[in-house]
């Protein structure tokens, strides 16, 4: 990691073998390398959730026998990991979505 990079803060959740294939993995890591480099990313690999809160967005990586979701809000000193699941409906679950919301509180009441 170069001093430029944004270090990832993980609120909840983490990204191994198993549960995610091998593959699904090492996507996870690159999709969160760019992100700690500053570049941008859109659908399909990533979509904005305004439910959750301002900046929040989920990464979404395939696997071969479900779809994961990483939770993650860009702050400008931080890549900050609110969630990693398992995604099996259209909907994000409600406690998804609440969960989130609180981890992202607890960790800004801390600055």
């Amino acid at each position: 990691m170069s001093n430029a990079d944004k270090p990832l803060v993980w609120l909840h959740g983490e990204i191994k073998t198993p549960p995610l294939a091998r593959d699904a993995r090492l996507e996870a890591g690159y999709l969160l390398r760019m992100l700690q480099q500053g570049r941008r990313l859109g659908m399909p690999q990533s979509r904005p959730m305004p439910s959750i809160g301002r900046n929040v967005h989920e990464l979404r990586v395939r696997d071969a026998d479900s779809t994961w979701r990483i939770v993650y809000r860009l702050d400008h000193d931080a890549i900050v990991i609110a969630d990693v699941f398992a995604k099996k409906t259209q909907a994000t679950p409600a406690a998804v979505i609440r969960n989130c919301q609180r981890r992202l509180a607890a960790y800004d009441a801390l600055e």
